[in-house]
């Protein structure tokens, strides 16, 4: 089978009979061989009945979630191609020819642009237009190099076997987000066509929720790209941090009437903190990711972790340690200079807060160096893969050059080791070979002698 129509459906029933013959009068119209499957996810208003006396196939998914309802269908799909899209009669299930087309030329997911095809009145709303479609997409368009200009189009086309094999998690709306953003770091063929977008069909409110939803859809996002969520924010943080301290390091700054001294100082402090420890995060949650196969490997990352061991990491925050044990030696030098009375904070704070600094940094990189070295362990621990056919067919191949080398041994000519016990064989039992009339005559003899 060619092409499977996938619709999520939770009670659509004043639309799900008309979704179900748009989709089988395209099939009908330009000769494909297709089914309409109806990923129903709990309706209790007929649309199950609905979709079935139109000619669907009915997959009950018990699993709530529009991703969830998805993925259900999208394993019972039996098509090549599939083509998912919502049941309440926004998209036009006649006009999947260029999906199609893409994907019989090699495309293996295609999406489609409501901002290229057009939104009707009414269609979108315009928080959704002209705030959040768009500030979404840019995003993920920014985190992931992604070329998709509308990433939650819910009109889309793929090759069943190629998303299966990214394992998708979300259950959610999400889902759509999560469907491009592992395709597109999975380095597959994405295309775009343009599409329309009608209001719906149906008299209820939908069942999207704006600000829960597109919060979860961002979230996603971030959480799928360590770059953008840990490391980015974490170096610009040390660089101002950085900056800031070392140029207050001697004394205070005075910018026109406005003064910077130790106070900014902390603050600093506290940036360059922060931004390391997001630095680390950013190492490790790309480690983890890589490993659960979350994210694809990346070469750099996997090149500071083969130079990152933990005796190295050990060494880097002993010296850390004993940089910030020295400052807080020369601290107490300096408080003994004072013998030991009132200091004044601003002379006192830029020996404390520099060599305080130099101390938090040393554990975090020893903590860092031995959770990495956890994941190492981890990963070593994995068995390797190995696949079941190969694995038969060297099963196989060694019990063939065994039988052949059996037989080998069976036709070789007899040694002279062998010769001589055949020798001895037939001395001490010597062989009787007559015809059978003789060996019963000789018989007869013997019985006689006897």
């Amino acid at each position: 089978m060619e092409l499977s129509v996938v619709m999520p459906c939770l009670n659509e029933a004043e639309t799900v009979e008309t979704c179900v013959r748009k989709a089988l009068g395209f099939f009908a119209e330009h000769g494909v061989d297709g089914e309409v499957i109806i990923a129903d996810n709990g309706s209790t208003d007929g649309s199950r009945q609905l979709a079935r006396d139109a000619g669907a196939r009915v997959v009950p998914v018990s699993a709530k979630g529009y991703g969830n309802a998805l993925m259900g269908g999208i394993r019972a799909a039996r098509g090549t191609y599939i083509v998912m899209g919502d049941a309440d009669d926004s998209y036009d299930f006649t006009a999947l020819l260029p999906f199609l087309e893409q994907l019989r030329d090699g495309a293996d997911l295609v999406m489609g642009n409501r901002f290229k095809g057009g939104i009707a009145s009414g269609a979108m709303p315009p928080l959704h237009r002209y705030l959040g479609n768009p500030v979404l997409s840019f995003v993920g368009r920014l985190f992931f190099g992604s070329k998709i200009g509308d990433f939650h189009c819910g009109l889309r086309a793929f090759r069943r076997d190629s998303i299966l094999r990214l394992e998708l998690q979300t259950g959610g709306m999400e889902f759509a987000s999560e469907m491009v953003v592992r395709s597109t770091l999975a380095g597959y063929d994405i295309r775009e066509v343009p599409t329309t977008l009608s209001p719906d069909g149906r008299s209820r409110p939908p069942h999207l929720s704006t600000w829960r939803d597109g919060w979860r859809h961002l979230r996603f996002l971030c959480l799928y790209s360590p770059r953008w969520l840990f490391l980015i924010p974490g170096l610009l943080m040390m660089a101002v941090g950085l900056i800031a301290g070392v140029a207050l390091a001697t004394g205070p700054i005075r910018v026109g009437d406005v003064a910077f001294d130790v106070d900014t100082l902390v603050g600093a402090s506290a940036a360059v903190v922060i931004g390391f420890q997001a630095v680390l995060f950013a190492l490790l949650t790309k480690v983890y990711a890589m490993e659960e196969g979350f994210l694809p490997h990346d070469k750099r990352v996997q090149r500071v972790i083969d130079n990152w061991s933990l005796e190295r990491g050990l060494v880097v925050g002993g010296l850390l340690a004993l940089a910030g044990l020295v400052g807080l030696v020369a601290s107490l030098a300096h408080w003994q200079g004072h013998s030991f009375g009132e200091l004044d904070p601003r002379d006192a704070l830029r020996i404390v807060v520099p060599s305080a600094t130099a101390l938090i940094m040393s554990f975090q990189m020893i903590f860092a160096s031995l959770f990495v070295s956890i994941l190492a362990i981890r990963r070593r621990s994995h068995p390797p893969v190995t696949d079941v056919v190969d694995e038969a067919t060297d099963v196989v191949e060694a019990a063939a050059d065994k039988v052949r080398s059996e037989s080998r041994d069976a036709e070789a000519p007899a040694g002279p080791r062998e010769n001589a016990d055949a020798d001895d064989a037939a001395e001490a039992e010597p062989a009787e070979v007559v015809p059978a009339e003789a060996g019963a005559s000789t018989e007869g003899t013997a019985d006689k002698t006897a």
